[in-house]
């Protein structure tokens, strides 16, 4: 049985990707390592917690010590990294926590592997999570590509810019047998709210001020979670050893209409007169170092391992405004804190 270890399964995208493991590979034995910070939320994974095959620690991807004993404990076969700080508000605001669970994280996954695999490489494979943002911003015109050079432009793409160089350092250095991908701009069900389109969904439906930084115009690719779950499964299970893959979902958007679009869906789902949610948009000061544009040229991970989206944005948006109004109880948990006591209450019982 191979053990696999998913860090950050306990997130947004990670509870995704765990929970699409544990169902389509009974075989396996997959293993979601989470420190439960604030994003981490184990709701997101009720369904699939009491699964033969699953299995759920709780420790902090910097701990040394922790980390070693755990890849030496249960031999790992393979690493899927998802853990990270990912909202650039909060880089900006404290760009040091970003650093340590991107960076030094990062780098204590890739000296356990490292040291655990040294004997033999065999059948072995890290896989790391990266974003576009490490890219910087797009102009008008043009894509982002697997050799667009790096041009981060925030504390949190800077740390994943170093995070990922470090990635394929050890490949070069060690070789470790790695794989990257950069996608773009998520959404869908189980979105920590203080992202942008659960949080308009929860602002809309409370009746409550939609912020949008500056005038809207900023330009986001976007990909529906599970679509991007699916592209995991794909590049661990058939992706190159040493290449990198983009991840995007050919949805650009603006966030003006992107809030707009949310406000016309909710309307209709809340039996209200459309264009009673537009009146809630409120322009704020835009965020400092805002990049404008980004998009995904995903057109390498489509001709070479067969992957390609399976919704467009219109379709998916509706999705996840159904999913999050049939799931008030999750969002009013996590909105509230409730949900911490969750876990709390799980730990408890183990």
């Amino acid at each position: 049985m191979k053990k696999i270890l998913i860090t950050g399964g306990a997130g947004f995208i990670g509870s995704h990707v765990v929970r699409l493991f544990v169902n389509k590979y009974p075989d396996y034995k997959i293993f979601n390592l989470d420190n439960l910070t604030y994003a981490g939320n184990l709701e997101n994974l009720r369904d699939i917690e009491d699964r033969p095959n699953y299995t759920f620690v709780k420790g902090d991807i910097t701990d040394e010590k922790f980390i070693f004993d755990l890849f030496k404990k249960e031999q790992f076969d393979g690493v899927l990294h998802l853990a990270a700080e990912s909202h650039v508000d909060r880089s900006i605001s404290n760009p040091m926590a970003f650093i340590k669970t991107n960076v030094i994280g990062t780098v204590t996954l890739l000296n356990a592997a490292k040291d655990i695999w040294k004997d033999s490489f065999e059948g072995k494979r890290f896989y790391h999570i990266s974003t576009d943002e490490v890219y910087g911003s797009l102009g008008d015109e043009g894509f982002f590509t697997e050799t667009t050079s790096y041009d981060p432009q925030s504390p949190y793409s800077a740390s994943k810019a170093s995070s990922d160089h470090f990635v394929r350092a050890y490949a070069n250095t060690y070789g470790l047998p790695v794989v990257v991908t950069n996608c773009s701009n998520n959404y869908g069900p189980y979105h920590f709210p203080e992202k942008l389109i659960p949080l308009c969904i929860h602002n809309i439906k409370n009746s409550k001020p939609l912020p949008v930084y500056g005038k809207g115009e900023n330009i986001r690719d976007w990909l529906y979670v599970v679509d991007h779950a699916r592209a995991i499964d794909t590049v661990f299970h058939k992706g190159k050893i040493g290449e990198t893959y983009n991840i995007g979902g050919f949805n650009e958007w603006t966030n003006i209409d992107v809030v707009k679009l949310l406000c016309k869906i909710m309307d209709k789902k809340l039996g209200r007169a459309e264009g009673t949610s537009e009146k809630l948009i409120t322009y704020v000061k835009d965020r400092a170092g805002h990049d404008m544009r980004y998009a995904i040229d995903a057109n390498k991970i489509m001709k070479e391992l067969g992957w390609e989206p399976s919704l467009q944005f219109e379709e998916g948006l509706e999705k996840t405004v159904e999913w999050y109004l049939a799931n008030d109880a999750w969002l009013s948990n996590v909105t509230s804190g409730d949900y911490m006591k969750y876990y709390s209450d799980q730990y408890e019982k183990r």
